[in-house]
């Protein structure tokens, strides 16, 4: 599958931004709407897509205004998933384990 068919297929999801406007979905605003709105299958399919450690990257790589815009539950959540499944990718997991 495409890039360009995942964003058709959950066209729903992104009902604010134009048709014009879909093919020009950023990585951040894509990981950010299929986490915090999509089934957890959109969200294997998103991992299929992409790869987990990409969608890890862009997920920690979020800061200030647009970290908040995830559910602080959804945050916490995929926070611990990806510490599990990807920890290198989590910045601040690597901080911390280079201080102890």
């Amino acid at each position: 599958m495409t890039r360009e068919q995942y964003i058709t297929d959950h066209a729903a999801l992104f009902w604010y931004t134009p048709e014009s406007k879909k093919k020009d979905i950023s990585d951040s605003l894509l990981v950010e709407t299929i986490l915090n709105y999509g089934t957890m299958d959109d969200v294997k399919a998103l991992f299929a897509l992409m790869g987990m450690d990409k969608v890890a990257e862009v997920f920690f790589a979020t800061k200030g205004r647009q970290k908040q815009n995830y559910f602080p539950q959804i945050y916490n959540f995929f926070t611990l998933v990806f510490n599990r499944y990807v920890p290198q990718c989590n910045p601040k997991r690597q901080t911390e384990s280079k201080t102890i």
